[in-house]
């Protein structure tokens, strides 16, 4: 269960959470909802087609990228809020942010209702004390570095134990702060080679020893593009696999780009798994 909003999610049937970035220069969708209009048909189409939350980021954290400023990051978000508030106010809105001013305002100004912080609480230091404070669900995601090196030769003793003591550690001081609802993000492609990812998928059904929502962000990242010598634009597909295969190995929440199809890819693996409980 996740307490959002004062409601009481039941999170044993995965749910879908829609992407949208508002920045000029995310890896795949870099550039497209800058604008209010591009923002509220991205907006009408995500949750027309099923998502279940809206997660925005207005700070491109692909490899490599360098960090906007706080005040160039609440613009983006400005734009994108009022759009939301305006016409999709019962929205559930994540705000993908490592900066806990900027999760702060959020929430306190604008209701959002979760903060998706990739850094892990190591870029801000006074992120945790922040989301504790706000009440609101905090998704705890594994890095190794940050953006601008996380893939600067990423190495691990051991990749399971090592992302698992991360997070046990971070989950212990999370709660002595006060916080319950967390929800755990293992870090596809955040400081991680393409064989540290896939050994990851392989073994990600291990990450339920902690009991808390799993939520898996791989679409069209380049642990699909690299492998099939791809672009981002053709890796649906690779997509929809490895949605599946994270589903069928504990996922809770799939962070995508298109929506329908991951809605549709959910509807089949909760159908295989009725099945396989009616023997």
């Amino acid at each position: 269960m996740l307490n959002i909003r004062g409601k009481l999610y039941d999170m044993s049937r995965p749910a879908v959470m829609g992407i949208v970035n508002v920045t000029p220069d995310s890896f795949f969708d870099g550039g497209r909802y800058t604008d209010r209009d591009a923002i509220r048909e991205r907006l009408r189409a995500v949750l027309a087609e099923g998502a279940d939350i809206v997660d925005v980021g207005a700070c491109s954290t692909r490899p490599g990228a360098e960090q906007v400023s706080a005040d160039e990051e609440w613009r983006r978000l400005s734009v994108f809020f009022d759009v939301q508030r305006a016409e999709f106010p019962d929205a559930i809105v994540s705000v993908d942010t490592y900066r806990s001013q900027i999760a702060r305002r959020s929430v306190e100004e604008c209701g959002a209702a979760i903060i998706n912080d990739i850094s892990g609480g190591g870029i801000d230091p006074d992120m945790f004390a922040t989301a504790a404070s706000l009440h609101v669900p905090y998704v705890l995601s594994h890095i190794q570095g940050i953006p601008e090196n996380m893939q600067n030769n990423p190495q691990y003793d051991n990749l399971i134990q090592d992302i698992c003591s991360f997070f046990s550690s971070k989950i212990a001081y999370l709660h002595q702060l006060g916080m319950h609802d967390i929800i755990l993000d293992p870090g596809f492609g955040f400081g991680k080679t393409l064989e540290h990812n896939y050994q990851l998928m392989a073994q990600l059904g291990k990450l339920q020893i902690f009991d808390l929502p799993l939520l898996v962000g791989i679409s069209r990242k380049s642990m699909i593009y690299k492998l099939l010598d791809t672009k981002p634009a053709d890796c649906l597909n690779g997509t929809t696999v490895l949605n599946t295969i994270a589903l069928l190995n504990g996922a809770s929440i799939i962070r995508v780009h298109d929506v329908r199809e991951a809605v549709e890819c959910v509807r089949i693996v909760e159908k295989i798994k009725s099945k396989t409980k009616d023997r």
